[in-house]
C-alpha cells in the first residue's frame, strides 16, 4: 500500500469514527465525566463494542494467516503513569485525544483550547522524553509479553474467549442499565405523536 492510499484509509477510517463518537453521544463531555463517575456507561459500552469486534476481527485475520501481531512491549510504569495523566486530563478537559476533534465538528467552542493544550503537550514530551522522562517510563519493561503467550494457547482461542466474556458483560449492562434511561429516550430521533384527544379524529 503507497503512502497515498494509507492516508486516505486513516483520513476515511478517522471519519467514521468521529461520525460513531458523535452519533453515540459520547464525545459529549457529559457522557465522558459521568462515565468517569461511574454513574452512566454509554461511553463504556461503545468501547466495549470496539473491543469485541477487533477481538474478533483480529482472531479471524490472525487465525487464517491474514496478519501477524505486532504488540508493543509491556512498560508498566507508562502505562501506570501516562494512563493517570490521561484520566485526570479527561475529567479536568471533559474531552480524551479522540473525542476532542469530534466536539470541535459539533461545535464545542472550548474544544479548540483542549486541542491546542494537547499539541502543546505533545510537544513538550517530545522535547522531554529522550533524557529526563525515558529512564522513569521504561522502567518495569518486561517485553513484548502477551496474554496468549502466558497462557500458552493460540491467539485466537484466547481473543473470541475475551470477546465471549465481553459480550456476556455488555448484555448484562444493558439490562441493569438501558441506553435509553441515560440519554434519553428520544436520542434515536424518533418524535413522538401526539395523541388525539377523545372523539377528534388524529392528525396525519
Amino acid at each position: 500500500m503507497s503512502v497515498f492510499a494509507a492516508m486516505l484509509l486513516g483520513l476515511s477510517m478517522g471519519a467514521v469514527f468521529g461520525m460513531a463518537l458523535e452519533k453515540g453521544r459520547v464525545c459529549e463531555g457529559g457522557v465522558i465525566l459521568c462515565q468517569m463517575q461511574m454513574s452512566r456507561h454509554t461511553m463504556l459500552k461503545m468501547f466495549l463494542s470496539a473491543v469485541i469486534t477487533g477481538l474478533i476481527v483480529l482472531s479471524v485475520m490472525v487465525g487464517f494467516g491474514f496478519a501477524k501481531l505486532s504488540p508493543k512491549a509491556t512498560l508498566f510504569a507508562a502505562d501506570v503513569v501516562g494512563g493517570a495523566i490521561l484520566g485526570v486530563g479527561i475529567v479536568i478537559a471533559g474531552a480524551c485525544p479522540g473525542t476532542v476533534l469530534a466536539q470541535i465538528g459539533t461545535g464545542y467552542k472550548d474544544a479548540i483550547f483542549t486541542f491546542i493544550g494537547g499539541l502543546f503537550g505533545a510537544l513538550l514530551f517530545t522535547y522531554l522524553e529522550p533524557n529526563l522522562l525515558k529512564p522513569v517510563l521504561t522502567s518495569g519493561a518486561y517485553g513484548k509479553l502477551t496474554l496468549d503467550q502466558v497462557m500458552g494457547l493460540p491467539f485466537p482461542a484466547v481473543a473470541l474467549s475475551f470477546a465471549a466474556i465481553l459480550i456476556g458483560f455488555l448484555v448484562w449492562l444493558e439490562k441493569v442499565s438501558p441506553w435509553q434511561g441515560e440519554i434519553g429516550p428520544k436520542a434515536d430521533g424518533l418524535v413522538e405523536t401526539p395523541s388525539a384527544p377523545a372523539g377528534e379524529p388524529a392528525k396525519a
